[in-house]
């Protein structure tokens, strides 16, 4: 299967070690980069559409199959901001930094319709999946995101260091890693615009961000 990965060279890498190298694989940094690579590729899998959701529009006149990172935004949204019929097959996936790379994908559907060709593509993938809603931050990362955030306002709290906090999590709860290693690991940037956008769409105070979360954010630049 040709494969297009749009996004960064770690979302390379993380993709071919979790689909194989029975594959052929193409890398780009950027979408206009990527648009003379669609035609030749069966499967595309877009890291980084919630940076640039208004280069959703080059998928939508082609028969092409696209996997889209809706960790902080829906494929609802993308598909409503194309005001005609879409062409291409579209369904939403967990990419956020370290969390692809795991034994079954987290997935979403647009239209009911297209399940049994997503069996037939993971199977073709060698991969399990799981399907969760369409819904901004679909399962895991938003378990993961409100875990870091009350971490956060633990330590803001003064009520344990962070060291403590991971080591607790980790003895206390069989987590693979500490709310601050997880958050290293994946990144401030997209951990504080994950929690932005699950609130955005619940306004559940859960993911309301943490002060400390928020100044740390800004202090690496935004």
């Amino acid at each position: 299967m040709k494969i297009l990965i749009i996004g960064e060279q770690a979302n390379f890498e993380e993709c071919r070690e979790k689909l194989g190298h029975d594959h052929t694989y193409s890398w780009v940094g950027d979408h206009r980069e990527a648009e003379k690579f669609l035609d030749t590729h069966s499967l595309i899998f877009d890291f980084i559409i919630d940076e640039e959701p208004h280069e959703f529009e080059i998928y939508a006149n082609k028969s092409v199959t696209v996997f889209l990172n809706t960790c902080k935004i829906s494929l609802g949204e993308l598909a409503h901001s194309v005001n005609h019929k879409m062409l291409c097959t579209v369904f939403g996936f967990n990419g956020l930094p370290t969390l692809f790379n795991r034994p079954v994908l987290e997935l979403a559907l647009w239209q009911q319709k297209d399940q049994q060709q997503l069996q037939k593509i993971c199977s073709s993938l060698g991969t399990e999946f799981m399907l969760v809603d369409d819904r901004v931050g679909l399962v895991t990362p938003r378990v993961i995101g409100m875990i870091i955030n009350e971490a956060y306002y633990t330590v803001q709290e003064g009520t344990a260091s962070r060291d403590d906090i991971d080591m607790a999590m980790k003895s206390g709860t069989n987590y693979p890693y500490g709310p601050f290693e997880w958050s290293r690991r994946i990144g401030i940037r997209h951990v504080y615009e994950l929690l932005e956008a699950v609130y955005e769409d619940t306004k559940d105070e859960r993911y309301k961000i943490c002060a400390l979360l928020k100044r740390e954010y800004l202090s690496t630049g935004g």
